[in-house]
C-alpha cells in the first residue's frame, strides 16, 4: 500500500494550537509522543539530575567508609599484636641502650679495649680519639685511632674480643700491612658510642630550636 505523503504533510499544514481535539490522527500521535519525551527530559534537567549526582557522591562516600570501616576493624583485632610489637621493640631498644656507657663509664670501656689488645699480645703504636666526639640524637660516638702490631692469628683474636665485648666496640676502615719484623701492623678506627643524659639530650634539643629559629628569622 502506498503512503500518501502529501496528505500527511497536509494534515500538519492546517492544525489549530487553540482546538487540538480537531487534528487528525497522525498530528495527535506525534504531539503525544512529543509530550512523552519531553516531560521526562525536561524532569531530568530540571531536578532529577542534581538527585542522581547526589546519588553518586553518596555511593562514594559510603564506599570510603567502608573502607574506613574495614581498616579500623584491622586495626582493632590486632590491637593485641602491635601492642606486643610495641612492649618487644621497647624492651629490645632498652637492651641495647644498656649497652652504651654513659659519660662516666667511657673511660673504662676504653681500657677494656686496651686490655682486649694487649692480652692477646698485640703491642698498641697508637691509641688516641680520632677527632672531636659526634653527638647524634640520643646517643654519642667517639672514634678512636689504633694502630697495633702482632701476628694474624693474635689480631684475628682480638677482633673477636671486641665483638664480644659488654659495650657496642666496631672497627672501621681496617688496614692491615706486614711489618719489617713479620708481624702484621693493623690500623683501623674504633667506635664507640654512650647514650647522652637527660642535661645533654634538653642541651641538644634547645640548640636545634634556637638554630630554627633563627632560620625563620633570616627569612
Amino acid at each position: 500500500m502506498a503512503i500518501n505523503l502529501n496528505q500527511y504533510l497536509e494534515d500538519f499544514k492546517h492544525l489549530d494550537p487553540k482546538d487540538p481535539g480537531t487534528w487528525p490522527m497522525l498530528p495527535k500521535l506525534v504531539a503525544l509522543l512529543a509530550l512523552l519525551v519531553a516531560v521526562p527530559v525536561a524532569g531530568y534537567f530540571a531536578d532529577w539530575q542534581g538527585q542522581l549526582e547526589e546519588l553518586e557522591v553518596g555511593q562514594l562516600q559510603e564506599e570510603k567508609l567502608k573502607q574506613e570501616y574495614l581498616q579500623k576493624k584491622t586495626q582493632a583485632v590486632n590491637l593485641d599484636l602491635h601492642r606486643q610489637q610495641l612492649r618487644e621493640i621497647d624492651t629490645q631498644f632498652g637492651a641495647l641502650l644498656k649497652q652504651l656507657p654513659n659519660r662516666s663509664q667511657m673511660d673504662a670501656l676504653l681500657v677494656d679495649i686496651n686490655q682486649a689488645g694487649l692480652g692477646r699480645g698485640l703491642q698498641f703504636e697508637l691509641f688516641k680519639p680520632a677527632g672531636a666526639e659526634i653527638q647524634r640524637e640520643f646517643y654519642a660516638e667517639l672514634p678512636i685511632q689504633v694502630r697495633v702490631t702482632g701476628n694474624y692469628h693474635d689480631m684475628g683474636a682480638f677482633a673477636s674480643d671486641i665483638g664480644q665485648l659488654s659495650r657496642i666496640v666496631t672497627l672501621n676502615d681496617v688496614s692491615l700491612v706486614a711489618g719489617r719484623d713479620g708481624n702484621l701492623i693493623l690500623d683501623a678506627t674504633a667506635r664507640t658510642f654512650r647514650y647522652l643524659d637527660e642535661e645533654e639530650v634538653a642541651a641538644q634539643r634547645k640548640a636545634t630550636k634556637g638554630a630554627k629559629g633563627g632560620k625563620g628569622a633570616k627569612k
